[in-house]
């Protein structure tokens, strides 16, 4: 069965005529995190809506494990993709186990199996259970970030949409999540759509970067290593002019 994300001649115009993305075609290979890079507003977020239906394309097809989105039910859909963004987007009024079991108990689970499913999710995350009962305001960024992560993972899903998930977080919290995601996806090896406007961050977590000029047009796409060392053209070459110093590309089997 074909697996992973793709998108086959995929274009959105919105409503006021701007077209957001234009004859996108791409594919996420299963088991592997394939990083959407680029500018602000170039459509990479707009793309990733398209996978759980929470934006739909003017035409073309988009397809999750070989299945095109747009015969499945929005909210089923949803609730089989997990899906992480800037700020958590945690419920402040439930606890840390609640907001983590709330597609588990969406879907029917029992309260005692839900709670139970959460914190497994708290350890698998690095996250104390002792932590469990307390709301979202009394954590660290960095652990609501850790929570959101852990509330995406709860439905057990084949593939992880993550948006700017880490960008509001101060720099030093923000490296040790990103070795985090890195070190949940070489044990439970999902297939991850993640964006960001960092080159440095693309570099370090994507097994396949993809960067978008605007309209979602892929300038290049490849392994990091194959972006750093031929960029396709000017554009690419001063965005990867901007990477931070001391970057450690994704290699192969790492």
């Amino acid at each position: 069965m074909e697996t992973g994300v793709r998108f086959a001649g995929v274009n959105k115009t919105h409503a006021d005529g701007t077209q957001a993305i234009r004859s996108l075609d791409l594919v996420c290979p299963a088991g592997t995190i394939t990083v959407l890079v680029g500018p602000s507003g170039c459509g990479k977020t707009t793309a990733l809506r398209m996978v759980n239906r929470m934006v739909d394309p003017t035409s073309g097809v988009v397809s999750v494990d070989g299945a095109d989105v747009a015969t499945l039910e929005p909210v089923a859909l949803r609730r089989r993709i997990g899906y992480a963004m800037q700020g958590s987007g945690l419920l402040p009024h439930r606890t840390v186990a609640q907001n983590v079991a709330t597609v588990l108990r969406l879907e029917g689970m029992g309260r005692a199996p839900a709670r139970a499913r959460a914190l497994e999710l708290l350890d698998v995350v690095g996250l104390e259970r002792q932590l469990a009962d307390r709301y979202p305001s009394q954590l660290s960024g960095g652990q609501q970030q850790r929570v959101g992560v852990a509330r995406a993972l709860a439905p057990d899903p084949n593939i992880l949409l993550m948006d700017e998930p880490f960008g509001a977080i101060d720099p030093l919290v923000r490296a040790d999540l990103q070795q985090e995601l890195l070190r949940l996806q070489r044990e439970l090896t999902r297939t991850i759509l993640f964006v960001t406007h960092d080159i440095s961050e693309a570099f370090l977590l994507g097994d396949q970067v993809v960067v978008l000029r605007d309209g979602a047009e892929i300038a290049q796409q490849g392994t990091p290593q194959q972006i750093l060392d031929q960029p396709a053209d000017e554009f690419v070459q001063r965005f990867v002019a901007i990477a931070t110093a001391g970057v450690s590309p994704r290699t192969s089997g790492r």
